[in-house]
């Protein structure tokens, strides 16, 4: 089978020819149609986690994917050859299987039926972004009519973490640049600052003297990325990337928590029944085929990615 996949420890991805995977007992064999682009594809591309859990190559890159069941493993009584699923890989050692490949094998219970209203392309772009979504809106757990700070809101996570939070009844401030505005605005945020044109904190002090209620952080590399003064005192924050560290916080008179998405199908149905029912719009808005997933990747590692980028893998 085609698969985009890293061939030993620090070299680059290439796609070429791997067998396909065996079914482990509790797991289902997919013919994957469509195939969510992630963050974390590029990280474990680049081994940075390597020093954290065990890396075992060849390494597929990939985390979600939409298909069809081509075999279940033994224990796995909930799906059947011929269902058409959306599922995800966790970030679990040993990493080695991905989902960027003609065929994936993922552990049952990160794998649910799709909606038949929805189609591959959309579906795989659910589960990881979706999860962290609703992982970084209930670390803040907002209340009507409060302001929240999304922060790097343009990607797939900021999409549906602005439709989460105006769902409920929060007042959205986002951040992207001019061209982002109307997309975001259709979305649910309130207003657009704009990250390129000068401090985020003071143009969210601007429309918000006393600062927001709470922030959803999802971009930055280090703590001066992340707008800790737009936020009043006893606000909290939720952070997908760096995290300020206690101390940080506590100067600032805030709580938080770094957030950690885990995609199981308890968590994928309901958001897919969202997309599904339209209550929930999934912005897919590059779709690559195989041979250029890598170019995918290149856009989200330099921060240009606007909404979700999906690989179609066979046909």
């Amino acid at each position: 089978m085609r698969a985009l996949h890293v061939p030993a420890a620090g070299e680059q991805p290439v796609l070429g020819e791997l067998p396909k995977p065996a079914v482990p007992d509790g797991h289902v064999l997919i013919k994957g149609e469509a195939v969510g682009l992630n963050v974390i594809d590029n990280v474990l591309a680049a081994g940075f986690m390597a020093e954290m859990m065990p890396h075992e190559y060849p390494l597929v890159l990939g985390r979600d994917a939409a298909g069809v069941v081509e075999q279940v493993g033994a224990g796995v009584d909930h799906l059947a050859p011929g269902d058409a699923v959306i599922g995800h890989i966790a970030t679990a050692p040993p990493i080695q299987a991905g989902t960027l490949a003609e065929y994936a094998a993922l552990p049952a219970t990160a794998v649910t039926a799709k909606p038949e209203s929805l189609d591959f392309v959309t579906a795989a772009a659910l589960p990881l972004a979706g999860a962290a979504a609703l992982a970084a809106v209930d670390a803040i757990d907002p209340r009507p009519g409060q302001v929240v700070l999304v922060n790097g809101a343009t990607g797939g996570v900021g999409s549906y973490a602005i439709q989460l939070l105006a769902a409920r009844g929060a007042t959205v401030v986002a951040t992207g640049t001019p061209a982002d505005a109307v997309r975001l605005t259709k979305l649910g945020a309130t207003s657009v600052v704009d990250f390129t044109a000068g401090s985020v904190t003071d143009q969210v002090k601007e429309l918000h003297p006393e600062g927001a209620d709470a922030l959803v952080n999802l971009v930055g590399n280090s703590i001066d990325d992340v707008p800790l003064a737009a936020i009043r005192k006893n606000g909290k924050v939720g952070s997908t990337t760096v995290h300020p560290d206690a101390d940080a916080l506590a100067a600032a008179g805030l709580t938080g928590t770094t957030v950690f998405a885990v995609p199981g199908a308890e968590t994928i149905a309901p958001i897919a029944e969202q997309a599904a029912n339209g209550t929930l719009t999934v912005e897919v808005t590059t779709v690559l085929p195989l041979d250029q997933a890598a170019e995918g990747l290149a856009t989200i590692a330099a921060g240009k990615a606007n909404g979700n980028i999906v690989v179609t893998v066979n046909g």
